[in-house]
């Protein structure tokens, strides 16, 4: 990841209801949930909610789905894994045990699965 898309992204978290909204998705997973819902959970109006989701889907956090006449947010799982990655691989001069036990519970939960072999 460049460091211009790393910058956009940091700055894309660093407001108070960005991080609220971001870090909510992250619990929700994949599954994502829809802008009013959100709005509610996080204790902010629609039209603020819009413009936030707006600034974290362009900051490559967040990703939107159209389902009926919802438009669902799920977290972006590889945009997330790309700014943990980038934040955390040179810790400790790459033993991130040194770091502690976050670091090295963080570093296996976002790593893409690998596919099974068909034999």
């Amino acid at each position: 990841m460049d460091e211009t898309r790393i910058v956009a992204s940091l700055a894309a978290l660093a407001h108070q209801h960005r991080l609220r909204i971001f870090r909510l998705l992250v619990k929700q997973g994949p599954s994502g949930m829809p802008a009013g819902e959100i709005a509610v959970r996080v204790g902010i109006g629609a039209t603020n909610t819009s413009f936030h989701l707006k600034e974290l889907d362009r900051a490559g956090l967040l990703r939107a789905t159209r389902q009926g006449r919802f438009i669902l947010y799920a977290i972006n799982v590889e945009g997330m894994r790309k700014l943990l990655t980038y934040l955390t691989e040179e810790c400790c001069q790459g033993r991130p045990e040194f770091c502690g036990d976050a670091f090295v519970v963080t570093s296996r939960l976002c790593r893409p699965r690998k596919k099974a072999t068909v034999k």
